[in-house]
């Protein structure tokens, strides 16, 4: 343990006495929590709008930029992973198990109580894509994107440790390693645990869910729940244990592989006209009104305001939280890429994909809740998916792999946030050793089970809220320290340009333009 910062041991206890006090007083700790995230969303639901849509723009302009022919590495360097393989890394730590969560049962809520106008008809289920677009699309992997660029850029062209205070030095200077850094990193590490944990809670509530719906004699209940985490957690250090490239890489791969076939299988067994009609017009309507839906809130409508807080000013503050542990992942992997290269990839590659992959689940409940009168949105959160399979052929089989895929997603979730964590709390060190990586392990499923005790989905919504609203300020603060650097690199090139001029004979450009 002779590898471990001081950000290790703080992280540690502060995470010892929120699980302590989950399992002591789990009903006070949920009434706390109620009371903090009504608190959060009232106050600064205004300012999660704005962060996301600043983040948003900071990427475009990065991609655009003078700044995209920078690389994240050395010039010589070369990407360290193939780009099938590189895309699947990204999206299994993204959004693997949100994506099957959320795939029916996000869209087929909002046609039913849509955050405008009447629910159930035809304009509503339009509404209801290009607003579950929204929360997955652009905005989100903005956040990503951006907070990757950040700590891959430092970490492989200025060869610092992968450590979000590291990429704020030339703000803070010094007091960037010292105690306003291990306090950075710290809200780096709790964002990433309850980011994370909340995904690890959906996954094991969606599992029990499947396994209630094909077999009616288990139970849907916490109990099953805490034996699948158990189960999954044993996997996962298991995974962990054999590093990035092994475990990490194969079931990245595998999930690609899982999600394609399941995907294909939802749009051909299903109204395949229907959904391709709907994913154009809603996939154009998004991107016509993105400026006003990223903006939105309705002061003068409580009603209205309650959606746009449960859903999106929630889905703002989960990806901001998930910024430190996705960010550091996707940089881990991302060496050798140039910047422009790097935010187009991980921007727009992956918005298309959510995109299609709702229009095609939620699409598909939608047409039968629409035109053959069947109640799928009547269904739980976790059990609308197995809804919908229950209208399709082959019924037994997309169970299966459905299961088969929140499990590995499950599992590549939480193996990469170990990793994560590892790298956060041993002075961001590259391969971090296994105990530690085990540690933060058994902390993820141990907050996973706190939450769910304490509330389940809507004390998660608090931990994800509250955490990030710490971590927005820093996110901000790291794009400030980018444009600093990226304009030095700027000044080293044109000098370097110049020189150059000057021993070839020719005379050096003076026009500033």
């Amino acid at each position: 343990m002779d590898k471990v910062s001081n950000v290790f041991w703080i992280s540690l206890v502060i995470a010892s006495a929120f699980v302590i006090w989950g399992m002591i007083a789990p009903v006070q700790l949920g009434e706390v929590m109620d009371e903090t995230k009504a608190f959060f969303l009232d106050t600064f639901g205004w300012f999660y709008q704005l962060s996301a849509t600043f983040f948003l723009l900071f990427a475009v302009f990065l991609i655009f930029s003078k700044y995209g022919n920078i690389k994240l590495g050395a010039d010589s360097d070369k990407p360290e992973f193939k780009n099938s393989t590189w895309f699947a890394m990204l999206f299994s730590a993204g959004m693997g198990i949100g994506l099957l969560f959320f795939g029916v049962s996000e869209p087929i809520s909002h046609f039913m109580t849509p955050p405008i106008g009447e629910g159930g008809t035809g304009e509503s289920a339009k509404v209801a894509l290009r607003y579950t677009y929204l929360h997955w699309g652009f905005h989100a992997w903005a956040i990503y994107s951006v907070i990757a660029l950040v700590l891959a850029y430092y970490k492989f062209r200025k060869k610092q440790p992968g450590l979000m205070s590291v990429t704020l030095i030339p703000l803070l200077g010094k007091r960037a390693t010292g105690i306003i850094g291990t306090i950075i990193d710290v809200i780096a590490v709790f964002a990433t645990i309850f980011g994370v944990a909340a995904s690890l809670g959906l996954g094991a509530a969606q599992i029990n869910g499947g396994l209630h719906y094909v077999f009616p004699a288990i139970p849907n209940k916490f109990t099953i729940q805490l034996i699948i985490i158990v189960i999954v957690t044993v996997l996962f250090l298991l995974s962990a244990s054999t590093g990035l490239k092994k475990g990490i890489s194969f079931l990245s791969n595998a999930n690609l592989v899982l999600a394609v076939i399941i995907l294909s299988a939802i749009l051909f067994l299903g109204p395949t006209g229907f959904v391709l009609e709907l994913f154009t017009t809603t996939l154009g309507s998004y991107i016509q009104n993105l400026p006003s839906m990223g903006l939105r809130l309705t002061p003068f409508n409580k009603e209205q305001a309650t959606w746009i807080k449960d859903w999106t000013i929630f889905y703002w503050a989960w990806w901001i939280a998930w910024a430190p542990f996705v960010g550091t992942f996707i940089a881990r992997v991302s060496k050798g890429r140039t910047v422009r290269e790097f935010m187009i990839a991980v921007l727009v590659i992956p918005t298309l994909v959510c995109a299609f992959w709702f229009s095609v689940f939620g699409g598909t409940a939608i047409y039968f809740d629409f035109f053959k009168g069947t109640n799928i949105a009547g269904e739980s959160l976790e059990t609308a998916l197995y809804a919908v399979y229950d209208l399709l052929p082959f019924t037994g089989v997309l169970v299966v792999v459905t299961l088969l895929l929140i499990s590995t997603f499950f599992v590549t979730s939480a193996d990469s946030a170990t990793f994560v964590l590892g790298m956060q709390t041993t002075h961001g060190e590259l391969n971090p050793p296994n105990v530690v990586k085990v540690t933060w392990g058994l902390f993820l499923s141990a907050s996973a089970v706190v939450l769910m005790l304490s509330g389940g989905l809507n004390a998660m919504q608090t931990a994800i809220i509250v955490s990030a609203f710490p971590l927005t300020f820093i996110l901000i603060a790291m794009t400030i320290s980018i444009l600093k650097e990226f304009g030095k690199e700027s000044l080293v090139t044109s000098g370097e340009k110049k020189k150059k001029k000057v021993k070839s004979g020719e005379e050096p450009d003076t026009n500033p333009a």
